[in-house]
Order: structure tokens, then sequence, then C-alpha cells
């Protein structure tokens, strides 16, 4: 994307950084229409995708009583764009879990606990535990994997305070999102934030996306009550697809075009159920 006075700085799996001289303290965050699974970025990429995701996470940080990464002033800028505050990062990616799904009942199978958290015996896939979890994991750099680790671990990351904070911040921010879905008929099972400290006042600002598709499993709450926990608004679909298709060596094949279309009409529904508008 070509963005005048804007330098590329920066490619993550999904979105890419980019500064201004002119405008210090300043990023511009651009969400791609790649998609990404088991730590690879996939062919071919959602049309339409980081609008979508932009626009997702515009209507969330809206929603939220925590200070955000949002400039105010932003201007006008591509739809898949955002204007944020420079911050100082923690390499901490704060997973929240209300529901047991994924590689959380994966590990539970195993062990009855996820990322170390005991619980109770008897669980099944999908099923809603007595209380949010929190469940860190380092986030490693674009080519590697993310790393669950324990609290103890991001206390000795981040220090005791920061470590708090982010367990804090993120379970209070999870149960407000989750009242929020829940009002419009969706679940929402589990998520990861960001967040860094403002570098002039210190304080933990959230950050990145939040609460989209593609950081969050949502679940549609009628038909999950019916005992269809299959039904999500997010890209579940690819990863049952690529769980069918592939044995995660070597190179992801590339996504069918019907995959890519069920991805993105999932996407552009849950935006509709949330914010109850189409556009």
């Amino acid at each position: 994307m070509t963005l005048p006075g804007w330098h590329h700085v920066y490619s993550g799996k999904v979105r890419d950084l980019y500064e201004n001289p002119d405008q210090p303290g300043r990023m511009l965050v651009v969400a791609s229409d790649r998609v990404s699974a088991f730590d690879h970025v996939l062919q071919p990429g959602i049309p339409g995708k980081g609008a979508l995701l932009t626009r997702l996470s515009l209507w969330w940080f809206a929603q939220l009583d925590v200070p955000n990464h949002l400039v105010a002033d932003a201007g006008t800028f591509p739809a898949n764009a955002m204007l944020v505050k420079k911050l100082d990062m923690y390499p901490i990616e704060c997973v929240v879990r209300g529901y047991l799904s994924g590689s959380g009942w994966i590990e539970y199978q195993s062990s009855q606990s996820v990322c170390g958290i005991a619980l109770p015996a008897g669980l099944s896939d999908g099923d809603r535990l007595p209380e949010p979890i929190y469940t860190p994991a380092w986030k490693a750099p674009m080519g590697e994997h993310d790393e669950n680790i324990t609290y103890e671990r991001t206390v000795e990351l981040v220090g005791s305070a920061a470590a708090a904070a982010l367990r804090e911040t993120s379970l209070k921010v999870f149960a407000a999102a989750s009242g929020i879905a829940e009002a419009k008929g969706v679940i929402l099972a589990d998520t990861k934030f960001e967040f860094g400290a403002d570098p002039v006042t210190g304080e933990l600002t959230l950050a990145d996306e939040v609460l989209t598709s593609d950081s969050s499993r949502y679940w549609d709450a009628a038909l999950y009550s019916t005992g269809e926990r299959t039904a999500s608004f997010d890209k579940q679909i690819v990863r049952n697809w690529l769980s069918a298709h592939w044995d995660k060596r070597g190179t992801p094949p590339a996504l069918p075009q019907e995959i890519v279309e069920q991805t993105a009409a999932r996407y552009r529904e849950l935006i509709e159920r949330l914010t109850g508008s189409a556009e």
C-alpha cells in the first residue's frame, strides 16, 4: 500500500505498520487481507478482510471503558487503517478464555488443565468454564511460534506490577465485551488482547486489533443452546479445512475459493450481529 509521507517499518502475519517523520509518536496500523492459521500466512487472502477487521476494532474501542491507542483526530485514511499512538508494547498476548475450546480443549484432555490452570473434571469441548481464565502467551516474531507461558513467567518478563495490571485489565475487558456480545446473541468464547505503555504517562493502553474475528472465537448463542458448538463467526472455517487437508508440515495448501467466501461471509455476519449495521 502506498501512503504519501508514510514509510513501511514492519509487517506481522496480518498487519503492516507505517511511520511518518512529520507525525512523531504516531503510527499507522494497516490491516491486510492476509489470513493466518497455525502460525502460517495462507494463500489466498480474504478480500475486504482488512477493512472488516478495522471496522470491528473501531466499534469495540468505542464500547470499552479502557484507554486505547487510537488518535482521535486521525483524519482520512483507507478503511483498513488506524492512526494510533506509538506505545512501548509488552511482549505478551493476553489471552482470556471463557469456554473450553481449541488448543485449550486439546490440553485439557491430557492434563485436566489449560496453560497450567487446573480445571474441574468432566468438561466437554465447548463447555463454559466456571469463570474466565487468563492464559498469557509470549508473542513470537514472525515465522516463529507463539508460546503459552505461565503468569509467573510474565512477571519475569515485564515485572510484577505490569503483569498484574495486564491480567486484571484483560479479565475486566473480557467481562465487559462478553456482556455486550451476549446481548446481541453472540458468545465470546475466547480472545487475545495486546497492551502497551504510553511512553509519556506510562498508562496501560489497549492496542493492536481488539475483539475481531481474527483475535477471538465467537459462537452463535442460539445454536449453542441447541448443542451446535461449531457455528463460529471467526476463521474456524479456515482452521477446520486446514486440519482436514494438511498435516501441518511444510507449506500449507492454498485455500479453496468456497472457504475464502464462507469465511468472508461469517466475518460480515458477525459485524452485522454486533453493530446492527451492514455498513
